[in-house]
């Protein structure tokens, strides 16, 4: 019998307690196929030949299953974060001191002028993204532009508003002083 086929026949052997070791990290049965699968292919023997010899090929294999499983786990839950949470500029405040409440007002006051002195395409751009949850390509089908275009759009206004509040932060710092 040769290597790969020693290898591919104990591979074979343990695939169904290697699924489930998988299913048990991740939750899911289907992403634990997935990453059973991924195993054998960075375990297979053509990529042998890019690494010294394995002296545990099982411990080895149930090694690439965890750190895969693992990866699958931490990338999903950072997506869960992501999605679940929004930025926290875009939570809002209560502000209970007055002056606090001025500045807010200034502020929604020089935001609100910052997007009506954008050109009408930009602003478009920025009300789909922003408030409509339209995607890149989405708002470039409503505004009948390229997919570039849509992204150019959508990265002036928001230097644009960045570049308002920038000033604003400058010009609060200096009042303070």
């Amino acid at each position: 019998m040769s290597d790969s086929s020693a290898h591919l026949h104990m591979f074979l052997s343990i695939r169904r307690e290697l699924v489930g070791y998988a299913a048990k990290i991740t939750g899911d049965r289907i992403q634990a196929e997935d990453i059973v699968q991924e195993a054998w292919i960075r375990f297979s023997p053509a990529k042998a030949q890019t690494r010294p010899a394995v002296e545990q090929p099982v411990a080895y294999l149930y090694r690439i299953v965890r750190n895969l499983a693992l990866d699958l786990k931490r990338s999903r839950s950072r997506e869960h974060d992501h999605a679940a949470s929004p930025p926290l500029w875009l939570l809002p405040t209560t502000a209970n001191d007055p002056a606090e409440i001025c500045q807010h007002s200034m502020t929604l006051e020089r935001l609100s002028d910052a997007l009506q002195a954008l050109p009408d395409n930009s602003r478009k751009a920025l009300e789909l993204h922003r408030f409509g949850g339209f995607t890149l390509a989405e708002i470039a089908g409503q505004l009948g532009v390229s997919l570039t275009t849509a992204h150019r759009l959508l990265r002036e206004a928001l230097l644009a508003l960045a570049r308002v509040m920038d000033h604003q932060d400058d010009g609060k710092g200096a009042n303070l002083e």
